[in-house]
């Protein structure tokens, strides 16, 4: 390839693009025009090959009656043709020659050298044929014998002006016909894929003005098309599986910042309180080791949560021995000076890691430690075919209006309490429990106070 017909090649291209339609509805209007013009190129070249040939059949017809008629008048009775006369002779003569044999007997009136020329040659033939001589002014002649052994031949010859003049007006008629055709189908084509692309263009400004999360707007299929209610319907479940991923999300954001806010607040009232004065070298040794354990907290948090969030069905590998799980657990949550915290119990090991049973018992702590009125007991015990721990405390409980609410995400029975909560905590360890094959339950027949029962596999 030579370096000036790449840039030709890009230039034509480009033209291409620019002619192209961008719209769905020229190019299938472009398309539509294409194959029409087409077809009817076609149908035009083969209309006027039948029609020339049909004209040509008549004029072939016209030079043999003529020649039957002139050979009414030849006598080849005799030793020799001869050529009778007859009340119609200026009729016949017009453009006819005859022959006997190659001899001429009687030419026209006006003969013209170069018809004549083709006479002779196919009176000299002696076969019955016809042949169109001459351009300008286009003639066909016909050789017609006479007499059973050919002794004589009639020749007639007929202008083809007018018949090529008809075939002319023939064409110039087809051509004007396809025009009106070929502007009539784009222009139908473009009304007929306007007003069927209707509908999708009414989609499109549908979904422009809907959002994805917090309108529940959808398609539909009424009043569509088969083919736009299987895209209607298509694009409904996309945008619910779509809302359903912004909606786990936002929840997982939520989830994040309601756990790391608990270690998050430890390191700025660390913070504050180092800040506050000067400090021993053994307070400040102090003080870091609460900034670390915190950190490695968040980090646990973020990394069980995430994990989680990956695959939701899997339960987390590993196994935790409960007590010592909840005994550094109640210890870190640092519950207020009033509580007396309570874990006791015994059972076997849980099949979950240390980090993931921190994560579906802490909740359950934070608001026993908020609701409780002096003491939290956490117990561990046995099951049939589990572990199970109790969280119970000795607060006000949980209103029996609200418990068909407990675990909804954002839901808090007294939203006007004083607390900070945002009623994710509890959502959030029951989708825990349960990815680990386990589950969390209320117990709405304790009493006073709330009694939480979390079922974990055996390790």
């Amino acid at each position: 390839m030579t370096k000036e017909s790449s840039p030709a090649r890009g230039a034509l291209r480009a033209s291409l693009r620019f002619l192209t339609p961008r719209t769905l509805r020229g190019r299938l209007s472009l398309v539509a025009l294409t194959t029409a013009a087409l077809l009817m190129a076609v149908l035009t070249v083969a209309f006027n090959a039948v029609a020339q040939q049909r004209l040509q059949h008549q004029a072939d017809d016209e030079l043999r009656t003529r020649a039957a008629a002139v050979a009414t008048t030849i006598d080849t009775t005799g030793t020799t043709a001869r050529v009778m006369e007859s009340s119609h002779d200026d009729l016949l003569d017009t453009n006819v020659w005859i022959y006997a044999g190659p001899r001429l007997l009687e030419a026209p009136p006006t003969p013209a050298g170069p018809l004549t020329q083709v006479a002779d040659r196919l009176a000299a033939g002696g076969d019955r044929v016809c042949v169109t001589s001459g351009s300008h002014k286009p003639f066909r002649l016909c050789a017609h014998p006479v007499g059973g052994r050919g002794e004589a031949t009639v020749v007639t010859a007929l202008n083809l002006s007018p018949y090529r003049s008809s075939a002319d007006t023939l064409l110039l008629g087809s051509l004007a016909l396809d025009a009106v055709m070929l502007a009539s189908t784009y222009a139908l084509t473009r009304l007929a894929v306007g007003r069927a692309l209707r509908p999708v263009r009414a989609m499109t400004d549908q979904a422009a003005q809907w959002s994805a999360v917090a309108s529940a707007e959808r398609f539909g299929s009424k009043g569509h098309p088969v083919e736009l209610t299987r895209l209607g319907t298509s694009l409904d479940s996309l945008l619910d599986r779509i809302r359903t991923l912004l909606r786990h999300e936002q929840q997982l954001t939520g989830e994040l910042s309601h756990e790391l806010r608990t270690p998050l607040s430890r390191i700025v009232a660390e913070l504050d309180w180092w800040q506050s004065r000067p400090r021993t070298a053994e307070q400040t040794r102090a003080t870091h080791q609460v900034i670390s354990d915190a950190a490695v907290s968040m980090r646990t948090i973020c990394d069980t949560l995430l994990n989680d969030a990956r695959d939701s069905t899997a339960a987390s590998p590993g196994s935790a021995e409960p007590l010592a799980a909840l005994r550094h657990l109640a210890e870190t949550a640092r519950p207020p000076g009033h509580l007396t915290v309570v874990v006791d119990g015994s059972g076997p090991t849980i099949g979950v890691s240390p980090a993931l049973l921190e994560r579906i018992v802490s909740p359950l702590l934070a608001n026993a430690f908020r609701y409780a009125r002096a003491r939290v007991t956490v117990r561990v015990y046995e099951g049939s075919d589990d572990v199970r721990i109790d969280v119970t405390d000795d607060g006000p409980g949980v209103p029996a209006p609200f418990v068909p609410h407990l675990f909804e995400p954002g839901r808090r029975a007294d939203p006007a309490d004083g607390h900070s909560g945002a009623g994710l905590g509890l959502p959030l360890a029951r989708r825990l429990a349960r990815s680990a094959d386990g589950e969390l339950h209320f117990d709405p027949g304790h009493s006073p106070g709330a009694r939480f029962v979390v079922s974990l596999p055996a390790g």
